[in-house]
C-alpha cells in the first residue's frame, strides 16, 4: 500500500501564520512532491462543534474561510482531496465504536487535552461550578474522533505540530487495541513534524506558547500588509533590551523566533533598507549576522521588527496567501464587461469567492501559468470589472 496523508483544521476562525509554517506550507510541498499516493485534507467542522455548540453559524461560516485559505496557499483539489468532516457519516460511526476501546482515565492523561481544557477555561475536574463551565463530553473525547478520522482513510502519515504528538500516539494505541481484538485491519500512523524547529509551535505575537484568536495574538493569512505591520510593531521582544545600545537576548525573543521560521538569505538583499537608520546602518547577509549584532548591542528592536514585517508580507504575497493584491494584464481594457459563461483568471482568491456573481465552479489553475495562486472561475451572470474586488485595478483576464 502506498503512503497516505490525512491532515486538517478545525474551522473556528481564519487560519494564521502558525498554521502556515506548522502545517499548511508543508502540505503544499508534500502535495507537489509525488511521494504520496493520496492526500486527504479535512475541514473538521464536527470537531469544531465540540466547543462551539452554541454558535454553529460561526463554524459554518468558517468552513468557507478555511477553504479559501487552503486554495490561496496552493492546495490543489486536483492533487489533494479536501472534504468536510460532517459530510462523511461513517466517521461518526467509527468514533462511536472506538469509544469502547479507550478509558476515561487515559483521556485524562492526554497532555494536549489537558492544555486545551485549560486554554478554553473549562473547569479542570470537568464539572460545572460557580466560575467555570464543565468540559463538554464531545470535547473531552475528541482524541477518539481524531483517531477515527485518521484510520478511516488508512493514513500512514499525519503532518502536524508537536502539540499533536499525544493525539497521534493515542490513535496508535487505539489501532493496536482494535487490531489485537478484531484482526489486522487498521493502519498505525506516524506523525510528520516540521523540519524547521522554529515551526514546531510558533508562539503568539505576545510571546505566549500558542497563537489563539481568543487571546488576540494571531497574524492571519488574510491580514493586509498594514495589519501585519501593526501586529509586528506590538510584538514581544527582550524586556531587558531597553536601549538600542543594550545587549539583547535572542533566545525566547518572539521576533527572532518568527525570523527563524520565515527568513531566507535573499531577504537581506531585498529588504536591506530596513537596516538603514538616521543614527546607524548595517549590512547583513544572513540571520546569524543579525543575531550576533543584536546580542552585542547597537541594533534596535524597531529595525528588526521592520525587517520581520517586510519578510512576513513578502512570504504571504509570494505564496499567494493574501487576496486582491493584483497586477494588470495587457487585455484588461478589452474585457471590461463579462457575460455568463466567461472564464476569468483572478490573482488573489480570498475576496473573489465571496462575489455572488461568480459560480462555485473552480477548476485547475494550470490553464493560467502566470502565477501559482491564479484561480479560474466561471461567471454566472453578466458583470463588469468594477464588480471584482479591487475594481479596475484587479488582475484578471478572460478566456
Amino acid at each position: 500500500m502506498g503512503k497516505i496523508i490525512l491532515t486538517g483544521d478545525r474551522p473556528t476562525g481564519r487560519l494564521h501564520i502558525g498554521h502556515y509554517v506548522g502545517s499548511l506550507r508543508r502540505r503544499v510541498e508534500l502535495q507537489n512532491s509525488g511521494r504520496f499516493e493520496k492526500i486527504f485534507i479535512m475541514i473538521a467542522d464536527a470537531q469544531a462543534l465540540t466547543d462551539n455548540a452554541d454558535n454553529p453559524e460561526k463554524v459554518r461560516q468558517n468552513i468557507i474561510e478555511v477553504a479559501l485559505d487552503y486554495l490561496s496557499a496552493g492546495l490543489d483539489p486536483e492533487k489533494s482531496t479536501i472534504f468536510i468532516q460532517s459530510q462523511i457519516s461513517e466517521l461518526t460511526e467509527l468514533d462511536f465504536f472506538y469509544q469502547n476501546l479507550v478509558t476515561v482515565q487515559r483521556l485524562q492523561r492526554n497532555p494536549t487535552v489537558k492544555a486545551e481544557i485549560q486554554m478554553r477555561g473549562f473547569s479542570e475536574n470537568g464539572e460545572d461550578n460557580a466560575n467555570k463551565a464543565g468540559t463538554p463530553v464531545g470535547f473531552f473525547c475528541y482524541p477518539i474522533s481524531q483517531a477515527a478520522d485518521i484510520t478511516a482513510f488508512k493514513a500512514t502519515t499525519v503532518p502536524a505540530g508537536e502539540d499533536q504528538e499525544p493525539m497521534v500516539e493515542q490513535t496508535r494505541e487505539i489501532v493496536r487495541k482494535f487490531n489485537s481484538l478484531y484482526g489486522e485491519v487498521l493502519v498505525e500512523p506516524e506523525i510528520m513534524l516540521p523540519e524547521n524547529a522554529a515551526c514546531l509551535r510558533l508562539p503568539g505575537t505576545d510571546g505566549k506558547a500558542k497563537m489563539s484568536k481568543s487571546l488576540g495574538n494571531c497574524i492571519y493569512l488574510s491580514d493586509s500588509a498594514e495589519e501585519v505591520n501593526a501586529k509586528v510593531r506590538g510584538m514581544f521582544t527582550d524586556p531587558n533590551h531597553l536601549q538600542v545600545s543594550d545587549p539583547g537576548k535572542v533566545e525566547g525573543n518572539t521576533v527572532f523566533t518568527y525570523l527563524d521560521a520565515f527568513c531566507r538569505d535573499e531577504h537581506f538583499e531585498k529588504f536591506a533598507s530596513c537596516f538603514v537608520g538616521r543614527k546607524s546602518s548595517f549590512e547583513f547577509h544572513n540571520l546569524d549576522e543579525v543575531k550576533a549584532q543584536y546580542r552585542k548591542g547597537g541594533l534596535g528592536d524597531v529595525m528588526v521588527k521592520n525587517f520581520l514585517a517586510a519578510v512576513l508580507n513578502d512570504t504571504i504575497a509570494q505564496q499567494g496567501v493574501a487576496g486582491s493584491f493584483g497586477w494588470c494584464m495587457t487585455d484588461y481594457n478589452t474585457h471590461r464587461e463579462f457575460g455568463s459563461g466567461d472564464r476569468i483568471c483572478y490573482h488573489g482568491v480570498m475576496d473573489l469567492f465571496r462575489n455572488p456573481k461568480l459560480s462555485a465552479a473552480v477548476y485547475a489553475s494550470q490553464k493560467t501559468p502566470r502565477a501559482p495562486s491564479d484561480i479560474v472561475l466561471e461567471v454566472s451572470s453578466a458583470m463588469t470589472l468594477g464588480d471584482l474586488p479591487g475594481g479596475a485595478a484587479a488582475a484578471c483576464w478572460v478566456f
